[in-house]
């Protein structure tokens, strides 16, 4: 699922790599180690035939067909302002957002980033992120499970309020980015049509 997700099918991956490292902290029945391993390859994986399937359909047909999985044109408009600013960032730090994670190694692909640059920082991004959740559950799961009564409940309360308030940023901010691309790429529009008219031509 995380291999599929990070190649562009909007798929609950993040969820996952959390519900299998609880399950390892509840049950034990599964080593959180390999978990880990497998979420991280999965990634890294998943990014690299994104990035194919990105780099040979290119950003036409992204357009034409990318609705169908999500991938809006306003988001398309998004991650080409996003790559010509930050590329590598963006690569990095896109697996932590949901919006970028399922389609960032397709737009790496499209915008016809380097595949040297885009392995390195996807690889050092799917670790983080696969490897960082898979841990981080696995052990916030351990101390939880000593909790009882109010505390557990107190705690449960905080984190859900902090993943909606997680949520609530990430849509603000993504609303404002594609605001800014918008007025980048019209910008950049109109320059290149003022390149290509002769000077003292008209246009029609």
């Amino acid at each position: 699922m995380v291999m599929l997700e990070s190649m562009g099918l909007p798929l609950p991956a993040e969820s996952m790599i959390i519900t299998a490292a609880l399950y390892c902290a509840r049950t034990h029945h599964l080593d959180v180690k390999w978990v880990a391993v497998s979420a991280v390859s999965g990634a890294i994986m998943g990014d690299n035939f994104g990035y194919l399937i990105g780099h040979f359909l290119g950003i036409r047909l992204l357009r034409r067909y990318g609705g169908r999985v999500g991938l809006t044109p306003e988001r398309l408009l998004l991650g080409n302002y996003l790559f010509r600013r930050k590329g590598g960032m963006v690569v990095f730090f896109g697996r932590f957002v949901a919006i970028l994670r399922v389609f960032v190694a397709l737009l790496a692909g499209a915008a016809r980033m380097p595949w040297h640059t885009f392995l390195i920082y996807n690889a050092l991004g799917g670790a983080a992120w696969a490897g960082g959740y898979t841990l981080g559950a696995y052990y916030l799961g351990n101390e939880v499970l000593h909790l009882t009564g109010p505390l557990a409940i107190a705690a449960a309360c905080v984190g859900g309020l902090f993943m909606l308030l997680a949520f609530l940023f990430l849509k603000k901010n993504e609303r404002r980015l594609i605001k800014e691309a918008m007025t980048a790429a019209r910008a950049t529009e109109t320059s290149g049509e003022h390149e290509h008219v002769p000077a003292g031509s008209s246009q029609p």
